[in-house]
């Protein structure tokens, strides 16, 4: 399968609706979207400055925005079905369904992974990928993308989170970054992963 984070940002424009109608269309039973905290996960950012609140709670609040962000794509594509849990992924997928993940704090908890902004959906996507042995992970960014900048340059612009390389510097999956213009390269490779199959 392929684990597809789209930004949260792409919600500002008309370029969501167009990723998630491409992604129900050509997805069938092999894509897990993992959704950005967008204007959600900003105003956690904005509350925890303004009440001074710990980082735990922080955290927590920043994943129940990714969840937010979930219903949000599943109200503009109601085709994709959520899943909180790698068991229901699995089931889905079986069923053909495209997944849209909704993180369980729970199993993020399980995971040891801490409670830090370096640490956004881009590293979660990273993390479910590896569990879920995916083929590749695809980031969907506002952000202008070159073709020759490295991770650690994207990182460095702020593109992809700090901690990004900790959870794929094993990686066996294939990483891409693509801009929210880059609807027709996206519509390339899933068309060349169809004909594989």
């Amino acid at each position: 399968m392929w684990i597809i984070k789209l930004g949260g940002s792409l919600a500002k424009g008309i370029e969501l609706k167009n990723w998630l109608r491409l992604i129900a269309e050509q997805g069938h039973g092999k894509l897990v979207i993992v959704p950005g905290g967008g204007v959600f996960a900003d105003c956690v950012r904005q509350e925890q400055k303004r009440l001074d609140l710990h980082e735990t709670i922080a955290h927590e609040m920043a994943v129940q925005a990714m969840k937010q962000m979930a219903l949000v794509f599943q109200g503009l594509q109601p085709d994709l079905v959520i899943a909180d849990s790698i068991e229901q992924m699995h089931q889905d997928l079986s069923k053909n369904k495209v997944v849209i993940w909704s993180p369980d704090i729970e199993w993020l908890n399980n995971q040891q992974i801490p409670a830090t902004w370096n640490i956004s959906s881009d590293s979660l996507a990273a993390i479910l990928a590896s569990r879920l042995d995916a083929e590749r992970l695809i980031l969907i960014k506002s952000a202008a993308i070159s073709e020759n900048t490295t991770i650690s340059q994207w990182i460095t612009q702020g593109v992809i989170d700090k901690a990004f390389c900790e959870y794929t510097a094993n990686a066996i999956f294939n990483i891409s970054v693509l801009n929210k213009y880059d609807l027709n390269s996206m519509l390339g490779l899933l068309t060349n992963y169809n004909a594989d199959r």
